[in-house]
């Protein structure tokens, strides 16, 4: 998946970027006080991207 489809996919289900370390950003979902890191490559793996759904608390891709 790409990594700028990821990010749509986050914002659509009202999460919000946080904050940008040296590899990866930080995102936050408001309405369950959940965040996650997402590396800052333009291909994420499958599994990667489901994780990081699941970590945010919004339906998986």
């Amino acid at each position: 998946m790409k990594r700028h489809e990821l990010l749509r996919r986050l914002r659509q289900h009202g999460c919000q970027f946080l904050e940008e370390g040296k590899k990866h950003s930080v995102y936050f979902n408001p309405t369950n006080r959940k965040t996650t890191t997402i590396p800052r490559h333009n291909e994420i793996k499958n599994t990667l991207a489901r994780k990081i759904c699941k970590d945010l608390g919004i339906p998986e891709p």
